[in-house]
């Protein structure tokens, strides 16, 4: 969607008025680096919950401020369809970021974004040898893996990119067409069972690397295909690591996204650690075109009616539109 680049004068006093007190010009600054829910606004800010939600509730009237309902959690960020929207980030961009207020709000950020991590941390941790049990509860994974592999085809990789790798099974399914591969999780327990499980596969062309997804240590245009899945729903910012996985993808590269389709599951946020509760098609594919790629395919993997308490799988597929000369020529090339 393209975001206007006017305003009419009440919208643009709204927008203005809403945004032009201390609270809630903190609260723009903040929602402008993460999505957040309420709880953790009062935790940055130490104000009350009623107080926080009022502020929020008048940014949102006002246009410069996004929110969005999940399950029993709600979640706010800056707009980013909005003229209003975007004249807020364009004043957040002029503030002074050595402001002491405004730093202290970034640092106490830093502690809500490390809190997010440890909880991940500590449940992959936990689950490591639990995780191909707890996949099994949802679509078949023989199914998902199936799509991928279609999905990728059997054209030759020079590097594949496995982001969240987890215990290896995508590195398994799809290193041995691969020049060279590279797994990387933040999790060192999860990397320890991959990497039992590549060695034991014989694998040579893998290399496991610990780190961020969204600061990932891998080369720019330096790969072929860069595979997430089931990734996605334990971020808080899913369209910044879409951002990072397309830098990381060579011309022609591809990236291919699995995740859950929406749900209401919430035992899965509540003992899990899930952050979203699955993802429209419309939704990934605009993330994917924000990151610059572009979405060639799209399919859900449905239950059956038998296996009515399993949830669906969605895959995406997007390429770098990027043209690799190399890739053209190859007699194996087949266009989009």
């Amino acid at each position: 969607m393209i975001v206007p680049q006017t305003l009419a004068m009440d919208p643009a006093l709204a927008a203005l008025n809403a945004t032009g007190e201390e609270t809630r010009l903190r609260l723009v600054a903040l929602l402008a680096e993460s999505e957040l829910t309420v709880s953790e606004v009062v935790a940055i800010l130490g104000q009350s919950q009623p107080r926080v939600s009022r502020h929020l509730k008048l940014l949102v009237e006002a246009g410069v401020v996004e929110r969005r309902r999940e399950g029993a959690w709600a979640f706010f960020r800056l707009a980013s369809s909005t003229a209003a929207g975007a004249m807020a980030r364009s004043v957040i961009d002029r503030l002074d970021a050595s402001d002491p207020m405004l730093a202290a709000d970034r640092a106490r950020l830093a502690e809500v974004r490390q809190a997010r991590a440890e909880n991940a941390a500590r449940y992959f941790a936990a689950h490591a040898d639990e995780w191909a049990d707890i996949r099994s509860r949802h679509v078949p994974e023989i199914e998902v893996e199936k799509a991928v592999c279609e999905a990728i085809g059997n054209r030759p990789i020079r590097q594949l990119l496995d982001l969240g790798a987890g215990a290896g099974r995508m590195l398994e399914l799809f290193a041995p067409q691969a020049e060279r591969a590279i797994g990387v999780d933040l999790s060192s327990a999860m990397l320890a069972v991959a990497r039992g499980r590549l060695e034991e596969c014989g694998l040579r062309n893998v290399q496991l690397r610990q780190g961020d997804i969204y600061a990932l240590p891998v080369e720019r245009n330096s790969c072929d295909v860069a595979i997430m899945h089931q990734v996605l729903h334990y971020l808080d910012d899913p369209g910044r690591a879409l951002r990072e996985a397309a830098r990381t993808l060579a011309p022609g590269g591809r990236l291919i996204v699995v995740d859950f389709a929406p749900h209401q599951e919430e035992i899965l946020r509540e003992k899990h650690a899930h952050r979203r509760l699955g993802f429209s098609a419309g939704e990934i594919s605009d993330l994917l075109s924000q990151a610059g790629l572009e979405t060639v395919m799209h399919r859900d993997l449905s239950p059956t009616e038998k296996d009515t308490a399993k949830l669906t799988v969605s895959l995406w597929v997007a390429r770098d539109p990027r043209v690799d000369a190399d890739l053209v020529s190859s007699p194996d090339y087949e266009a989009a």
